[in-house]
């Protein structure tokens, strides 16, 4: 059995059918962290929160406390089965500019864990 792959600390570039996941703000405005890598390199939209965006997803991250952003991310693993011609490959959406922990967020993505196209971060 191999083990399953885990994201790239830095992500620099995308094969083609990679999706780059990344923590937003409702307002989409993609000025710094992983946010800002997803505007400059991988099509993220400025004025787009939510959702696929050029090679980039976003989720909302700095809306409140992790329970509003588990509808968020529900979305986006019910879109990654979706879409299993897609490989997502999750930074760690909140643990930067948003501040939260690895614990807080993690549990979220629990379900990810069954979904093959998803690559989740070491120790998610």
């Amino acid at each position: 059995m191999s083990e399953k792959r885990t994201t790239p600390e830095r992500i620099t570039s995308l094969a083609p059918g990679e999706i780059f996941v990344f923590g937003s703000n409702l307002a989409g405005m993609h000025g710094g962290g992983a946010a800002y890598t997803a505007y400059r390199h991988f099509g993220a939209i400025m004025g787009q929160g939510v959702g696929l965006q050029g090679q980039s997803y976003g989720i909302p991250t700095m809306q409140g406390g992790p329970e509003t952003i588990r509808p968020y991310v529900d979305e986006f693993i019910q879109f990654a089965k979706d879409h299993p011609d897609l490989t997502f490959l999750v930074t760690r959406i909140g643990c930067g500019i948003a501040g939260f922990r690895d614990s807080d967020i993690a549990p979220l993505f629990a379900e990810a864990h069954d979904v093959p196209n998803i690559v989740l971060p070491e120790g998610w």
